[in-house]
């Protein structure tokens, strides 16, 4: 009509008599185009009204001149609080359609007039004021559900419905609307907690969650309406999220995110490992953020190309042709040294994927008029992604609404933010008649025309600073300043809204809000105008506004297996897992199962040096890792956006770790640097050279120590020991300078390095015992300065390593109580002459100590909280015997009295007699 009207102002080929259906709220310039239409043909408006006493008011008052200031409006109405606070949009519609119509508008029908929904109903149709109504009862027509945050109110509102539908079989899913006003926070919530959901309209296909569960919700067909494009369709939120990218940082996790979508894994075929194994390259490579040095150019930082996208691709690229060394590199890359020969393929993929990204990003770049952009939009739908045969309409639905989006522009010249706003309005979330009445349960955003009238109407997440819309004004925004009767107001249509919602229902009216914060639980009140709705509701029971009503106000537990949701009278938890969750909680707590009721069974075979050094480093760890193949779960580590400016003490460790290892090897300085940098672990320019000279500081001191052994280049011996009980301990050691064993570490001498030492000594010693062996271990001392542990071989290896052995076997029958810093300690102070309570009080110091033994994951996986109890037990009558001839020997200690002292005592012990620290 509009189209034809501009056209030809005869309106030719229009019918004599149209009619119109619209919502509560016109806009003014719909009315203008009904006010022209009406000169030409006979127009017949249908709208609802929620007061024809309200209409009647309106239409009787003195209007000034149009078009009116909205600050000298008639009110029209004054009785009703409801209307008076939700319902300035219908008045103000009214206000611009009486002076061009002739014919009332379509009314709604309350509700029952017997329920306390209908009787709110009927005040507000009447405008009459609220007052206590004797026959007015909280019969559950009207609920209003306080919840700990969205996920709980879905959770909440699925026990409410199956309720519903078991205390009424006529009730069906397509009598049911839930209405929310952010739909894309709580649609991901709906698709987990309820059953299947249709796929979009038209395709046939499906999603969501399975049918099968311990929830009867879970049976239920649940339909999405008003999701944004870019939900539904994943190829155009590809599309729409390399816009965004393209002026942007683009960080790592950007690209990783990005290649993780769906239409991008089809077309790279990216698996999920595939997936895991670029982001271990992503952090391994140094790749940050910027895809190429070009697109820093605008952040001032294109001098800078280290930890790009590109570099790091040129690290991998190599690691498919070389190792990484310490004075080998093409350009600015160094190869990376984590690509084997079966990621190959996976490298190509990536740089497939990466040129194509990149070359996108940069023809957005500048301006061009809107064909070319269609034509380039179709083009990264082309050569990002690519879909299975069944679901090719997401392809062309893809192209067939960026070419809309565009199609007006002509050879207008647009640039990029241009694009991206009208893509932006394209892709918005927006009312449609699809996946809307289909016979499912509805969910749907808060708008226009989503008033229809349904048995159950559910208003979800009516939250403060949610509901109603902010409105704010740009400062030259001049209509802001004085606004008219009949101009938009997002605050007051949203208020609009939940009238015409209220006044929809015909049998329940269920509104949802967060009462208490999730993670505090400090309460929080609804929404404004949810907290007038059930004032006014209150107001007509004869209860005061802050007066809690039972079967009104309904407060939900925080956990859906909290007992109070099962009680008898509620039934209001439907969820057979939670119900188990329930009654378990309500049962005496039990003790856990010990981690391993009993040792395991033991085989004599041949020893690894480094298995033997690993366990003496950290035994729990070696029982879970050699024993049961268990490998701890580490927290993942997020991916770093940002380039390195301060770095934090782990970076530095590792700059200076390479820096020593390069000190000690012969490297030169200057090679060191021009690899790090390619390393791309340093800050940029003057930052990274303050950085470097810092950390060098720590290494002279530290290369110091081994002034008089690096003439001597260090060597790799073989060793094979035979442990005299038919078993043979076989390995190598590096870092053996002519008769002494050097290791030389950026970090503290802890006691996992000297007992690692220790051990490869011995066997150096065992292995050719007239040599004269001994061991030189340098580290950062405690406060400043380098530590020194000087170590001697002992008169007889092979007994010490054969009792080290014996320490093992036992160690992987079972975890036992000896923990590393913490039976060091205890070892030290013995052979410094303390009594042994006293030595035993600073190993327990040293156990719970800030970075102490309990918090090593593996004691707290296998041994729990009570590992320094366990350690307390009594020694077995073999473990006791340990601290025979060792107790003189590091003091004055007397026999063992408990297990963590026997097994420290017999590790420890001899590497302290044949130990100087310096």
């Amino acid at each position: 009509a509009c189209a034809a009207l501009r056209a030809d102002p005869g309106v030719v080929g229009l019918p004599s008599r149209l009619s119109v259906f619209g919502p509560t709220r016109l806009p003014a310039d719909q009315i203008a185009v009904l006010s022209a239409l009406g000169g030409h043909r006979d127009v017949h408006l249908w709208l609802p009204h929620p007061s024809p006493t309200m209409w009647d008011a309106v239409a009787a008052a003195d209007r000034g001149p149009a078009p009116m200031p909205r600050r000298a409006a008639p009110p029209g109405v004054g009785r009703n609080p409801l209307l008076a606070s939700l319902a300035r949009e219908a008045r103000e519609t009214e206000t611009r359609l009486v002076p061009i119509a002739d014919r009332d508008v379509l009314h709604p029908v309350p509700g029952g007039p017997g329920t306390l929904l209908g009787r709110l109903q009927a005040t507000v149709a009447a405008d009459l004021p609220l007052a206590a109504d004797p026959a007015a009862v909280a019969d559950g027509t009207i609920e209003f559900h306080s919840c700990h945050g969205p996920a709980r109110m879905v959770e909440a509102l699925r026990d409410r419905l199956v309720r519903a539908f078991e205390d009424d079989p006529t009730l069906a899913p397509r009598d049911v609307l839930i209405s929310c006003p952010d739909i894309e926070t709580f649609a991901p919530l709906v698709r987990s907690a309820f059953g299947t959901e249709a796929g979009p309209a038209g395709t046939g296909a499906e999603s969501g969650g399975e049918t099968g569960g311990s929830h009867p919700a879970t049976a239920l067909r649940v339909r999405l309406a008003d999701r944004s494009l870019r939900f539904i369709n994943p190829v155009l939120d590809v599309v729409a999220t390399v816009l965004d990218l393209a002026d942007a940082r683009v960080t790592v996790t950007d690209v990783l995110d990005l290649a993780a979508a769906e239409p991008v894994r089809t077309r790279f075929s990216f698996g999920s490992a595939d997936l895991e194994r670029l982001r271990e390259w992503a952090g391994a490579s140094g790749a940050r953020w910027g895809l190429d040095a070009a697109s820093r150019e605008r952040f001032r930082l294109g001098g800078f190309k280290q930890n790009t996208l590109s570099v790091a691709l040129d690290r991998i690229l190599l690691g498919v042709a070389a190792d990484e060394t310490e004075s080998e590199w093409l350009g600015l890359a160094l190869p990376l040294d984590d690509v084997d020969s079966g990621d190959v393929d996976l490298a190509g993929r990536l740089a497939d994927f990466l040129a194509a990204l990149t070359g996108a990003a940069h023809a957005c770049d500048g301006e061009r008029s809107a064909a070319a952009w269609g034509r380039l939009l179709v083009g990264v739908v082309d050569d990002l992604t690519a879909v299975p045969a069944a679901d090719a309409w997401q392809s062309t639905q893809a192209r067939r609404e960026l070419s809309a989006a565009l199609e007006h522009g002509g050879d207008r010249v647009l640039s990029l933010s241009d694009v991206r706003a009208m893509l932006t309005a394209r892709l918005a979330a927006k009312p449609t008649r699809a996946n809307f009445r289909t016979g499912e349960l509805t969910v749907c955003t808060l708008v226009p025309m989503r008033s229809v009238p349904h048995r159950v109407v559910v208003l979800l997440g009516l939250d403060d600073e949610v509901f109603p819309r902010g409105t704010r004004f740009g400062g030259d925004d001049v209509l802001g300043r004085e606004p008219l009767v009949g101009e938009r107001d997002p605050r007051a249509e949203d208020r609009q809204l939940l009238l015409d919602a209220v006044m929809s229902a015909t049998d329940r009216l269920l509104v949802y809000f967060t009462g208490a914060d999730p993670v505090t639980g400090t309460a929080r009140p609804p929404a404004v105008p949810a907290s007038e709705l059930r004032d006014a509701t209150a107001l007509l029971l004869g209860v005061p506004p802050g007066e809690r009503v039972a079967g009104l106000d309904i407060r939900h537990p925080l956990q859906p297996f909290d007992p109070v949701d099962f009680a008898a009278g509620s039934a209001t938890g439907y969820d057979a897992a939670a119900y188990a969750g329930a009654v378990a909680s309500l049962e005496t707590a039990q003790p856990p199962d010990p981690f391993l009721p009993r040792p395991l069974g033991g085989s004599r075979e041949d020893i690894d040096l480094d298995a033997l050094a690993r366990f003496c480093e950290d035994p729990v760890a070696a029982f879970l890792r050699q024993r049961l193949g268990i490998r701890l779960p580490k927290l993942d580590e997020e991916l770093s956006g940002a380039i390195t400016v301060a770095p934090d003490g782990l970076q530095r460790w590792d700059v200076g770790e390479r820096m020593l290892t390069a000190a000690l090897t012969g490297i030169p300085y200057e090679t060191f640097v021009a690899t790090e940098v390619r390393r791309g672990t340093l800050p940029p320019f003057a930052l990274g050279d303050a950085v470097l000279s810092e950390v060098a500081a720590d290494v002279a001191m530290l290369a110091a120590a081994f002034a008089d052994l690096t003439a001597t280049p260090p060597q790799t011996v073989d060793v094979a020991i035979d442990l005299g009980d038919g078993r043979r301990l076989a390995g190598s050691v590096a870092g053996v300078r002519g008769d002494v064993l050097t290791s030389a570490s950026f970090s503290r001498l802890k006691p996992g390095r000297r007992i690692a030492g220790w051990v490869r000594l011995l066997a150096l010693a065992a292995s050719d015992p007239g040599r004269g062996y001994r061991a030189e271990l340098v580290g950062k001392g405690r406060f400043r300065g380098a530590a020194v542990s000087s170590l001697r071989a002992p008169d007889d290896p092979v007994a010490v390593l054969a009792e080290l052995a014996d320490l093992r076997d036992r160690g992987l029958r079972e975890p036992l109580p000896l923990f590393p810093t913490a039976s060091a300690e205890y070892v030290s102070r013995l052979h410094r002459g303390d009594p042994p309570h006293l030595a035993l009080d600073a190993a327990a110091v040293a156990f719970r100590d800030r970075f102490g033994d309990h918090t090593d994951p593996a004691i707290g996986y296998a041994l729990g909280a009570d590992a320094w109890v366990e350690g307390s037990r009594p020694p077995a009558p073999d473990e006791a015997a340990w601290a025979g001839d060792t107790a003189g020997a590091t003091g004055p200690g007397g026999p063992a009295t408990t297990r963590f002292a026997a097994m420290a005592l017999r590790m420890w012990g001899p590497l302290i007699r044949h130990e100087r620290l310096r």
